[in-house]
């Protein structure tokens, strides 16, 4: 009989389930030492939470979780060193699953068919279920700007982390967006007001939207892309967080680095701050060299300036990348209705 899970909702969107049910092994689990010396039948039912609407869309095996590498891990659990107990071993296959990337909760449930029982029975079963919050796992899978730097322990902040300062004031900050997958055009401009409508965040300025060529990553569709400029008092982890929030509504995918993607939303800078943080590189520590940032960043405020040692006036990194692969399509760009969209000339 097919395994029955209640959903699991992430960001208020419920994720899709992939289940692999049976995995059948021989295992030397339990208490008793004849257990551990002759073996006997575990099985184990999985379901693991993740979003498949990238794979749906693009019949790509890589932007979803395989269901054979699920079944290979928790073979190796149940087959491998022994454990006293049931529990110890469902949390040892929850923990291997969810270190899969992509998914978000996975449901356990472990068979021990052949228990030394006093009386006649037909399965002993336990169930968990345990996601990347409750998992006892640092969420290295966060997700986080394209800087790409892992190790947010779980969302807890460190009160001496600048990441976590709040201004004393109003901070203009400058976001980038872009996205490849589905209806972009529509998705910026929506990403845009939701960010418009967060109390502690006002929308300044928009970019032209250009189009770029993929940068790394597989063959892909191209980007459209706009930067825009934030005025907020959130901290530059907060800011982050708001701008992963409308990535996820917006079904922000991150199975394969430099993937396609319905919608991205950089911190690229926040003031004049320069540091480097476990999940946050502000300035984004790739914006002086991408044209895709540079160009419609220009267009917008040519004489805002990128801190750190690769930093510079904004018009004039932009001319020094040049406009190759990176074309205007709109000038200006009605991104918002809340939002100004009054740009410069250009670079």
């Amino acid at each position: 009989m097919t395994l029955s899970v209640t959903p699991y909702v992430k960001d208020g969107i419920e994720l899709d389930q992939i289940m692999v049910e049976g995995i059948r092994v021989t295992g030397y689990h339990g208490v008793l030492a004849t257990e551990r010396e002759t073996g006997q039948v575990f099985m184990a039912d999985v379901v693991a939470h993740v979003s498949t609407r990238a794979a749906a869309g693009n019949d790509i095996l890589a932007y979803t979780v395989n269901y054979s590498d699920i079944a290979d891990r928790v073979a190796e659990v149940l087959a491998g060193d022994p454990a006293d107990l049931l529990e110890t071993v469902a949390a040892s296959v929850a923990r291997v699953v969810l270190e899969m990337e992509g998914v978000q909760c996975v449901d356990v449930a472990i068979h021990k068919p052949q228990a030394p029982l006093h009386v006649e029975f037909r399965d002993v079963v336990l169930r968990i279920r345990r996601d990347l919050r409750n998992g006892d796992l640092y969420a290295d899978r966060r997700i986080g700007s394209s800087a790409n730097i892992p190790n947010d322990p779980l969302g807890v902040p460190l009160l001496a982390d600048p990441a976590d300062q709040q201004p004393e004031s109003a901070t203009v900050a400058y976001l980038a967006l872009g996205g490849n997958v589905g209806d972009v055009e529509p998705t910026l401009r929506a990403a845009v007001n939701d960010l418009n409508r967060i109390a502690d965040i006002d929308v300044v300025g928009t970019s032209p939207l250009v189009r770029t060529d993929p940068v790394g990553g597989p063959e892909q569709p191209d980007f459209l892309n706009a930067v825009i400029e934030v005025s907020t008092t959130l901290s530059p982890r907060g800011l982050l967080a708001a701008c992963q929030g409308i990535e996820m509504v917006h079904g922000r995918e991150r199975g394969v680095a430099n993937g396609p993607r319905t919608l991205d939303i950089d911190v690229i800078s926040y003031g004049d701050e320069f540091f480097e943080a476990d999940d946050l590189t502000v300035p984004h520590p790739r914006a002086h060299e991408r044209g895709f940032v540079l160009i419609p960043w220009a267009y917008l405020a040519p004489d805002a300036t990128l801190a750190g040692p690769h930093g510079g006036r904004i018009g004039d990194l932009a001319n020094a990348v040049g406009h190759d692969g990176v074309d205007v399509v709109t000038n200006p760009w009605p991104a918002a209705d809340a939002a100004s969209s009054d740009t410069p000339a250009g670079p």
